[in-house]
């Protein structure tokens, strides 16, 4: 039991502020004029939102345990996916889509489903490897 705290701790501690990061470099990318194009494909662009919200999903997940916290998380997430879009449509240099909401909210729920699996614990594993 005091192992598996001092783990949640930690995973507060360090692990939360790196999401916090994450989220700000996903306003910070989604609002700059011109973004990093990574990948170019048809649908690239969709792909890119999904697996975005999939890793902020994920990572906030195992994160926040509880299916009560993680319907929150899913929530503020789809939430934020809808917002960006919209600060987005005020811009005179990016575009408000649906289909990005749709991709956004895509991936929050395949985050869901995959916290729900061992990916959902890879935090934890990782603090408990780097304790021999």
């Amino acid at each position: 039991m005091a192992v598996e705290s001092l783990t949640l701790a930690r995973l507060h501690r360090v692990w939360l502020p790196l999401g916090w990061f994450w989220v700000a470099t996903v306003f910070y990318l989604s609002l700059m004029p011109h973004p990093p194009e990574p990948v170019s494909f048809q649908g690239a662009d969709k792909f890119e939102h999904a697996l975005t919200y999939v890793f902020l999903m994920l990572w906030f997940c195992q994160i926040y345990g509880a299916r009560k916290q993680r319907v929150v998380v899913g929530m503020l997430f789809v939430a934020m996916g809808i917002g960006i879009e919209f600060l987005q449509g005020m811009t005179a240099y990016r575009m408000f889509e649906y289909a990005d909401m749709m991709a956004n909210t895509t991936g929050v729920a395949i985050g869901w489903v995959l916290a729900q699996t061992r990916m959902g614990c890879v935090l934890t594993m990782l603090e408990k490897n780097g304790k021999h």
